[in-house]
């Protein structure tokens, strides 16, 4: 992944607080799934076995009205699985924070810079939702809905990659859903780590709770961004579990004032946007 040398990942970045969208970084995420050896379309990329979309929720975004008077506020934003790039996650923060001294008409003026901004650098067009304090405030919180795999009492011997820890049980096919608050995996730019939620809804033969315990913790030393750790889990669950139905949903807790939840799915919408304690 050279083109990251390009990209003010792990390097140290001047402040820059008027409006410069020139501050975003593609990431090109057909680089980065290689290694999930997908099966290759005529035209040469990897043909996805999901569909899906990666929430970003941003906390620090301020801008000054026509009259100067500073403006807080949150934003959501929708980018697509299908974009050919991913931004990279500083030139996002370094971006946002460029609004902060640059005066802008209106909410709604905000919202066309932002969307118009990542949608050239993403290749495909991102939603944007700007929220007042106030809305924000106002928004539901996560609810696990899903089977908790933490409370369970086994051992680990296993903290590198492990997708063979994957199992099924034997019986009938089933709707269930696993929840686990225990991922962590690493940048692989930086090193540090990234710590995060994941549910995993599904159809079919019943996936082991234990060793879906098992493989989070596999992940803990594993390195990837949260889009490739997401679609990881997601390839390997069809592989090694086989379900008829599969959605994959990651809730990352945030770094320089961003998270990222991606969502990977073959039958499922978008959920909805909540957050979890940590975030």
């Amino acid at each position: 992944m050279s083109f990251l040398n390009d990209t003010p990942l792990g390097r140290t970045s001047a402040f820059i607080d008027q409006y410069t969208p020139s501050l975003l970084c593609p990431v090109p995420r057909w680089d980065a799934r290689e290694s999930l050896d997908l099966d290759t379309a005529a035209e040469g990329e990897p043909r996805l076995p999901f569909h899906g979309q990666d929430i970003w929720n941003a906390y620090e975004l301020s801008w000054l009205n026509e009259r100067g008077k500073p403006v807080v506020a949150m934003a959501e934003l929708v980018v697509p699985c299908i974009s050919p790039n991913i931004i990279e996650s500083k030139s996002l923060k370094l971006y946002l924070n460029s609004f902060a001294n640059t005066r802008f008409a209106s909410r709604e003026a905000v919202i066309k810079a932002i969307a118009g901004d990542l949608a050239q650098v993403a290749g495909a067009p991102v939603d944007v939702r700007v929220m007042s304090m106030e809305e924000a405030a106002r928004a539901a919180v996560w609810d696990d809905h899903g089977d908790s795999v933490d409370h369970l009492d086994v051992a680990f011997e296993h903290f590198e990659y492990r997708p063979d820890l994957l199992f099924t049980e034997q019986g009938p096919e089933r709707n269930g859903a696993l929840v686990s608050h225990l991922l962590r995996s690493h940048c692989p730019v930086t090193n540090q780590p990234d710590w995060g939620t994941v549910q995993v809804r599904y159809t079919g033969a019943e996936i082991s709770p234990a060793s879906f315990l098992r493989y989070v913790v596999s992940l803990r030393n594993h390195q990837g961004f949260h889009e490739q750790i997401i679609e990881q889990m997601f390839v390997d669950l069809k592989r090694q579990c086989a379900p008829r139905h599969l959605s994959v949903y990651g809730r990352f807790t945030r770094r320089g004032g961003l998270d990222i939840n991606p969502f990977r799915s073959d039958y499922e919408d978008l959920p909805r946007n909540l957050r979890t304690i940590r975030q």
